[in-house]
């Protein structure tokens, strides 16, 4: 099934996208070519693959995360020492979601 405008305007509204006409047109095929390898990738037969949790290197540690110990951890005081603005002893920030 091919892919519409009318879709990719609904994504993109999913996503609080707002897309001029151009846009609309230069994302059709590659949401449609993405859509494509889903389907594709969906044909595979994984019947015989086990379940995985995680994606790791050959079931190996990664070796770039560090060890989770605990350490000292700043109060709400001294976070908060430096914030423009506070609100009940919590950071006050702008609003960024606007939906009509």
């Amino acid at each position: 099934m091919a892919l519409t405008e009318k879709d990719v305007r609904y994504v993109a509204e999913l996503a609080h996208l707002e897309l001029t006409e151009e846009e609309v047109r230069t994302f059709l095929p590659q949401l449609d070519s993405i859509l494509q390898y889903v389907n594709k990738l969906n044909e595979l037969d994984t019947s015989q693959l086990e379940p995985m949790a995680q994606v790791t290197f050959g079931g190996l540690e990664n070796p770039s995360l560090r060890q989770d110990e605990p350490c000292r951890t700043f109060s709400r005081d001294e976070a908060l020492a430096n914030a423009p603005e506070q609100d009940a002893g919590l950071f006050k920030v702008p609003s960024v979601i606007e939906r009509e």
